[in-house]
């Protein structure tokens, strides 16, 4: 539907630039789709001398899709996800086991001059969240509020702006209660690069922290990105699709202020066949 994005989507194109597919650990996955409708996915993660994973498999029939998922500590966590409830409209019902005081239920309604969302946590004392955005697929102005019934206090609220060209984005959010401004932008300089910036300034401490970064396509299976942090970090990645939707990716990150450590490196292989 061509109208504004979801407030949580509000920079997510900058976000994503600078952080989307950085790993420093060892990650290893693997998909599988049946003709039935049912997907299956594998993931393996090893972070220092622990190893971590979990199984997920996804259903789908008709405008239901059922997602569970169990990892290593036989956690299990369930997802009932159905569409066109109404016309336009999303809901999901989710859920831990063994934690019952982790239901949750999430709507989500698209107008063509509108976005809303909601949640409310199923327990005695459930956080409230909503969040809305109103305008078009090119401006947006929105925020989203979040109330803690346990101790009836606003837990948080946020505020913010999108502007969209075919180009170029731009958002601007006035987060943490107000006490700090977020501005992202990312911009195409070609069909192959990207750049993207991302600020905040905390209005208590006066602290300024940023990002830049770069994406750049070298051929049509390969992806070189950079990005350089305020605080002497700086990364790198390359993504590689050896074969049809199957990706290897090698990340590095080197902390210019940390003399005495050795670089972060991590490897993450995604198959799917």
């Amino acid at each position: 539907m061509a109208g504004p994005a979801p407030f949580v989507d509000l920079g997510k194109k900058a976000k994503d630039l600078l952080t989307k597919d950085y790993i420093f650990d060892q990650k290893f996955t693997l998909s599988m789709l049946s003709s039935t409708g049912m997907g299956l996915t594998a993931t393996g993660l090893k972070k220092d001398q622990n190893f971590f994973g979990d199984i997920n498999t996804v259903y789908k029939s008709g405008n239901t899709t059922v997602d569970l998922k169990v990892d290593t500590y036989s956690n299990v966590s369930t997802k009932v996800t159905i569409t066109n409830v109404w016309p336009c409209s999303k809901a999901a019902l989710s859920f831990r086991i063994p934690d019952h005081k982790s239901g949750k239920l999430d709507v989500q309604y698209l107008h063509p001059h509108a976005a809303i969302d909601s949640s409310i946590g199923l327990n005695p004392t459930p956080l409230l969240e909503l969040s809305a955005t109103i305008g078009s697929k090119e401006l947006s102005l929105g925020g989203e509020v979040g109330f803690d019934t346990a101790s009836a206090s606003c837990a948080k609220y946020t505020a913010g702006i999108g502007l969209n060209k075919p180009d170029f984005s731009v958002a601007l959010l006035l987060t943490d209660k107000g006490q700090a401004l977020k501005a992202s932008y990312i911009h195409s300089v070609n069909p192959f690069t990207s750049v993207a910036a991302e600020m905040t300034h905390r209005f208590s401490t006066y602290e300024n922290n940023f990002s830049i970064g770069s994406s750049h396509a070298v051929d049509p299976f390969t992806v070189i990105k950079t990005r350089f942090s305020d605080n002497g970090k700086v990364a790198m990645l390359c993504q590689r699709e050896w074969r049809p939707k199957s990706l290897v990716t090698f990340s590095a990150e080197y902390d210019s202020k940390a003399t005495n450590a050795s670089p972060k490196m991590g490897l993450a292989l995604a198959l799917k066949p």
